[in-house]
């Protein structure tokens, strides 16, 4: 399934857990046969799937990494439908994900034994990383946090407390218009005039539109999503889970300067600073001037994917091209990428 001549090929395939479920899953590898020499497993954010990140999936390839990526419970075609998305688990959402996500990495070392394994999560799927860092960082050569968040403060407990509320009186599948609106209404405002209400994902119209057609992005989610989400980002601040996380963990923070997630920039270095706080020798932070919350959607794509191969080569002895250039059409596109 090579296209557009890249030489990289995949395979769709499921793995079923212990509680049963059937977790949909793709592996990309380079279609001449040749060995990686690393693997990367991409964690995707809320309301989107793990097809989104092909492009990026196929660059790393052509780099020497075989690559992998889930839909989480909820998303995608793990969810199955329209109908079915927005919603983890009757009971322990966020960890059963994170167990799902830990099962697929046992699957991907299995299949290339031996070989360094770093994890990528952008948005949510940053939230899950630094949760299973705390528990697996152990297992990985390296951590990419993308477009990750500050703590909300009070505002966390509040929305717990709607979201058990709206589970008591409609139960925990039923769409919380509210919490969507509380989670996401204000992530426009920095970009009036707004064309669509999802200008805040990136400055490349081309890829708004895409993520607005696509079915399986941008839904309202459930009530039982939200707490198990809220519970999460929670969990990830307590200060005994970054303190569990390995001290020798090499980790990368990449966001938007214009994020509205990461607070434009504010969250991301928070997050830094309690690393380093913490004790963690290698932590690294990127923000892009003009970026928003997809940066690997973003018109500098092909920067931010060279950034990323390049901080993770680096961390393994791959080497590096001196001018690596990242997947798409881009004004970085033939640059040497920033350094780090």
């Amino acid at each position: 399934m090579s296209a557009g001549g890249n030489p990289t090929d995949s395979r769709d395939f499921t793995y079923r857990t212990k509680d049963g479920k059937e977790i949909h899953a793709t592996e990309w590898f380079s279609e001449r046969g040749t060995s990686p020499r690393a693997i990367v497993q991409i964690v995707h954010g809320m309301a989107e799937h793990r097809k989104r990140y092909t492009h990026f999936a196929r660059f790393l390839v052509d780099l020497g990494f075989a690559v992998y990526a889930e839909d989480h419970r909820g998303h995608g075609d793990t969810a199955g439908t329209l109908n079915t998305s927005g919603y983890f688990a009757e009971t322990d959402g966020w960890n059963v994900v994170l167990n799902d996500i830990h099962q697929l990495s046992r699957i991907a070392v299995s299949e290339h034994p031996g070989l360094p394994l770093f994890l990528f999560g952008h948005s949510m799927g940053s939230a899950l990383a630094r949760d299973y860092v705390a528990s697996w960082g152990h297992e990985l050569s390296g951590c990419v946090l993308s477009g990750t968040m500050g703590n909300p403060g009070p505002a966390l407990n509040a929305g717990i407390w709607l979201a058990r509320r709206q589970i008591v009186r409609k139960g925990a599948k039923s769409q919380s218009f509210r919490l969507d609106r509380m989670t996401f209404g204000s992530y426009n405002s920095r970009f009036k005039p707004a064309s669509t209400k999802f200008d805040w994902l990136s400055r490349d119209d081309r890829e708004v539109a895409n993520y607005i057609a696509d079915p399986y992005c941008g839904a309202v989610f459930t009530a039982g999503f939200f707490l198990d989400f809220f519970g999460g980002i929670k969990k990830i601040f307590a200060r005994e889970s970054i303190e569990s996380i390995p001290l020798g963990l090499p980790i990368l923070l990449i966001s938007g300067q214009s994020d509205p997630v990461g607070g434009f920039g504010r969250g991301p270095r928070q997050v830094a600073h309690s690393y380093e706080h913490a004790g963690i020798r290698d932590v690294t932070l990127k923000l892009y001037p003009d970026g928003r919350h997809e940066m690997l959607h973003e018109l500098n794509k092909a920067e931010v994917s060279a950034d990323i191969a390049s901080w993770m080569k680096d961390r393994i002895g791959m080497g590096v091209p001196a001018a690596v250039t990242g997947p798409g059409d881009s004004a970085a596109a033939g640059k040497q990428s920033a350094p780090l």
